[in-house]
């Protein structure tokens, strides 16, 4: 399955940013969409999933009450909606594709080319 992620960019602290990932093939209800990000010099994380069909949700500690994960089932498309952003929000952002509402990276098994985002304080 192909996933597409765009929206990254240049922000600066407090700012926002939404970003896209769309699903080239239509996900099934017993799909998860989730979002991770890579800093230069880190191992990969976890920011937030989203049921395909029902929308229930997970986030991270770090990004909860800032970042917003929700779908467009017409449009196959998942979002992120990055507010209030921190420079150590600066990282590659993936969107992923798997069958479990979880954490964990190895849960997914599609991921798309990610998509830089950058705050300057």
């Amino acid at each position: 399955v192909q996933l597409q992620a765009s929206g990254g960019g240049l922000v600066q602290a407090g700012g926002s940013l939404r970003l896209s990932c769309i699903v080239l093939r239509r996900p099934f209800s017993s799909h998860r969409m989730g979002w991770f990000r890579q800093a230069l010099g880190k191992e990969r994380e976890f920011v937030a999933a989203i049921t395909w069909g029902g929308g229930r949700t997970l986030y991270a500690d770090s990004v909860k009450g800032r970042f917003t994960i929700s779908k467009d089932n017409a449009g196959n498309t998942v979002f992120l909606q990055m507010n209030n952003l921190k420079p150590e929000d600066t990282a590659n952002y993936y969107c992923a594709l798997g069958t479990s509402l979880s954490s964990w990276s190895s849960d997914y098994n599609s991921w798309g080319q990610g998509t830089q985002v950058t705050v300057s304080s």
